[in-house]
């Protein structure tokens, strides 16, 4: 059986797209997601579509990102799923399609290496971008005087546990989560997200 999945991280993030490129590939059955969280446990939809894959099943995904937040978290599912023998198409990138390689042995494990390597580097060099990008904004504004600097307890030269918080409010606004749906998420006032968003768009362009 052919299954995809499809899934956006906000509820008023559209499927549309994805769901569409599901069904011109042929899928037999498609899973519909619109939600955020931190690991696959907090996606009920991808966690029964796992129960229901069999040997031999081909799942079929717009691209990696639907496997995972980061990194390490899309290497990991990538391999379960290998292991269980399950063949994996990311429509976005044809040439991770499992079911190309089966014939010529260790070919198929060296191309995802490979692949899912470079998409490492990529999500490394985008944090360090954006990190960066927002350091140097924040001086810049200081020394205009557009960085007001507010005593908040979410900003950016926090420390600790409130830092971890904001770089996560920083995180889900620049993958288009929406302000209430972080709020759900963080326990952060909406007020203090909005004013965190706005400083973003000026310094970075968020």
């Amino acid at each position: 059986m052919i299954i995809g999945y499809a899934r956006v991280s906000s509820k008023n993030q559209n499927l549309a797209r994805q769901v569409r490129e599901l069904e011109e590939f042929g899928c037999d059955k498609i899973f519909e997601e619109k939600q955020s969280g931190k690991n696959f446990k907090d996606r009920p939809v991808y966690q029964e579509l796992k129960s229901k894959l069999r040997f031999g099943d081909v799942l079929v995904v717009h691209d990696l990102s639907r496997f995972g937040r980061d990194k390490q978290e899309i290497k990991d599912e990538w391999e379960i799923l290998i292991k269980q023998e399950v063949d994996i198409v990311v429509l976005n990138m044809r040439m991770l399609d499992t079911r190309k390689y089966k014939e010529l042995e260790g070919v198929g494990q060296l191309v995802s290496e490979i692949v899912l390597s470079l998409l490492s580097w990529m999500v490394d060099e985008e944090r360090e971008r954006i990190r960066t990008a927002q350091k140097e904004g924040i001086e810049i504004a200081k020394k205009q005087g557009k960085f007001k600097g507010r005593k908040r307890k979410y900003h950016a030269e926090a420390t600790g546990k409130d830092r971890i918080i904001y770089e996560t409010i920083v995180k889900e606004l620049n993958n288009k989560t929406s302000v209430i749906d972080i709020h759900r998420k963080t326990g952060v006032a909406r007020s203090t997200i909005y004013i965190i968003k706005k400083e973003l768009e000026e310094i970075v362009g968020v």
